[in-house]
């Protein structure tokens, strides 16, 4: 089949989905990452026939062989992206297809076959539109997660002959506990997230497996997330546990370290720094050391910072904790170019604010 038509996509209607009362109690507080709809999507890949057996189907557990090479040598990888219940009462995404291409290119990475983009987007939007009612009112969201695994059951190291895409969805709220809270962030000066060469670009699960030990230190000290230096140096700001960081000056411009092959080229992040070009800002993308923000804090250069992805949006970052000694950006709390870039983003997924540069996706 060619790559660039679309597959066809067999409905499995769930034989009893969520009742609505129960439904609609869930959405009150879905919290994040807990409250799951009732169907899935499933796209098979196997060697010689390449990507078949779509389907919209109930969501159900997987049955894995114990010998499933992802359990073994952890060739996996996903996406995570929202559908956003607009003011016009339509649903949206917002700017997709850069999740279709970030897969690709994770895919790539991974030695894994390549979806396109197209059957990427047919697969986000029929499970979107199946489970619509799923979409909390408000400031929540429908979170899409993509993922794709290898599914032979051999024990060798080499790609799979055969691998399974899903895409699940979960109804969110607030990723942070606490809302609009500045953050506390703990530095990591015994482990890194990625060294030039590895895998710090792609969206794949052991590059998450492997901050979790750093992210338990970090919620040991009362910090909410960690921040990782360059593997090399140990000097360098790179990016947090799953989030980007940006730092704001006096003078209004942003710095954000660079994609080096060691940083997830995020959505988030990109479409930050186009919006705040578009206002007159300057945005760096260049190395910030970590002696360097902990001197520009106390100086007052330093003004505001955030963190930014998908899940959370942009979060802000009041406090600093490390063995060195902890400091403070500015009053602790969130700061006005912050809160006008999230606001200004947000407005956008939602349709409140003109979309200028045509990333919003509609699709009911």
């Amino acid at each position: 089949m060619n790559a660039e038509q679309d597959l066809p996509f067999l409905h499995h209607p769930h034989p009893e989905p969520v009742a609505v009362d129960v439904r609609t109690a869930m959405l009150k507080n879905p919290g994040f990452g807990r409250v799951f709809t009732d169907h899935m999507v499933t796209i098979r890949w196997t060697e010689g026939r390449g990507w078949h057996d779509a389907q919209v189907r109930p969501r159900e557990a997987l049955t894995l062989d114990p010998a499933n090479a992802v359990l073994h040598y952890a060739q996996e990888i996903f996406e995570g992206l929202k559908a956003y219940r607009t003011k016009d009462g339509g649903i949206s995404l917002f700017r997709p297809e850069q999740n279709a291409f970030r897969f690709q290119a994770s895919a790539e990475r991974l030695a894994m076959p390549v979806l396109p983009v197209s059957t990427f987007l047919q697969a986000i939007e029929q499970l979107v539109k199946v489970d619509a009612d799923w979409i909390p009112g408000g400031e929540g969201s429908l979170y899409l997660r993509p993922f794709m695994f290898a599914n032979e059951a051999f024990l060798g190291v080499r790609p799979s002959s055969e691998y399974l895409f899903v895409v699940i969805a979960s109804a969110v709220g607030a990723y942070f506990k606490g809302g609009k809270k500045a953050i506390s962030v703990w530095l990591s000066e015994h482990y890194t997230r990625s060294a030039a060469g590895g895998t710090g670009a792609v969206k794949c699960g052991g590059n998450y497996a492997a901050s979790l030990i750093a992210q338990a230190e970090a919620s040991r000290n009362g910090c909410d997330q960690v921040v990782f230096l360059d593997s090399k140096d140990h000097r360098w700001v790179e990016e947090l546990g799953g989030m980007n960081i940006f730092f704001v000056f006096e003078d209004g411009s942003l710095v954000t370290p660079p994609l080096s092959g060691t940083i997830l080229p995020g959505i988030t992040r990109a479409s930050l720094i186009s919006l705040a070009r578009s206002e007159g800002r300057e945005v760096r993308e260049e190395r910030y050391g970590i002696d360097q923000w902990r001197a520009d804090a106390a100086s007052g250069k330093l003004r505001e910072a955030f963190a930014c992805g998908t899940a959370a949006v942009i979060s802000p970052i009041g406090e600093i904790k490390s063995t060195g000694g902890d400091f403070t950006i500015g009053d602790g709390s969130s700061g006005p170019v912050t809160e006008a870039l999230k606001a200004k983003l947000v407005g956008i997924q939602r349709g409140e604010i003109a979309d200028e540069n045509i990333w919003v996706r509609k699709i009911a």
